[in-house]
């Protein structure tokens, strides 16, 4: 009987709680942060484009990006509303981490383990951004952080190994990526039924271009990071700054950076439709 009445308010309670994640502010705030998510990207690939040209010394990265809204006219404002869409961001996926996302792909275990690592990653990001909105200064560069975090993972025993493994599982995750946009996976997570036929070529075109650079720049920050903890250098690890300047110094040059930093303008633009037709 006591087993009986434990298991219905444990159904309750899961009940209560899905309810609680299909919230309307819930939902509204994770569209915000899904907007909030492709303006990080226009500008970051815009501050890249510029970079190639010779014409920008921002780092193209979130420091650099909260840094080029904060000097708007209206750049208090918006650092505020992205402060509030990353946070929202963030309690959404908790939600994934907590109640599974509403399908058989998202309620799998590593599915929600990835869910955890973005809402840490959105909480944090959250953070620095409200921080720098109340005049406490922007966050260190990717680059400064990435340097910083290799060296401390580097005094630990097994640090170089653990680093190694990150690098690899960076790799691993950028060729993901690459792969879910050539093969279109990612139309599941739209609403393609209530998209007109043009929108739904817009949001292909742009989802495998933009997919494919996200996944190459992620699949890059990780060879880095592995020859980081291969020569046991922490200056070697290269945040999303240092990783698309790399891109210039190959030989196709900074066209490649162009081409690149256009890709992820173009997932920033995909972003933007993910806010309007995301299953959430």
């Amino acid at each position: 009987m006591l087993s009986e009445t434990r298991r219905r308010g444990g159904t309750r309670a899961r009940a209560h709680g899905h309810r609680a994640a299909r919230s309307r502010p819930l939902l509204v705030l994770a569209r915000a942060g899904l907007a909030a998510r492709g303006m990080m990207y226009v500008i970051i690939g815009w501050i890249a484009i510029q970079i190639a040209l010779g014409r920008s010394a921002t780092s193209a990265d979130s420091r650099g990006a909260l840094v080029e809204v904060g000097s708007t006219a209206v750049g208090s404002v918006l650092l505020w509303l992205l402060g509030i869409g990353f946070a929202g961001l963030a309690a959404w996926r908790l939600t994934q981490v907590a109640y599974g996302g509403g399908n058989a792909r998202e309620d799998k275990p590593g599915a929600r383990l990835a869910a955890l690592g973005k809402a840490v990653g959105y909480g944090a990001l959250s953070y620095e951004t409200l921080k720098y909105a109340v005049g406490s200064g922007a966050p260190k560069s990717s680059d400064r952080q990435s340097a910083d975090v290799t060296a401390t993972l580097m005094r630990q025993p097994g640090g170089q190994a653990v680093v190694i493994v990150v690098g690899f599982a960076l790799i691993g995750a950028g060729l993901y990526l690459a792969w879910r946009a050539w093969r279109r996976k990612f139309l599941a997570d739209l609403e393609t039924g209530r998209m007109s036929g043009t929108q739904r070529r817009v949001a292909i075109a742009l989802g495998e271009v933009g997919g494919a650079a996200r996944g190459l720049v992620f699949a890059a920050a990780g060879v880095f990071l592995v020859i980081a903890g291969a020569q046991h250098n922490p200056g070697r690890a290269k945040g999303l700054d240092a990783t698309l300047r790399s891109f210039a110094q190959t030989p196709a040059g900074p066209a490649l950076l162009v081409v690149v930093a256009a890709g992820l303008i173009a997932f920033g633009v995909y972003c933007g439709l993910e806010a309007r037709w995301r299953r959430v």
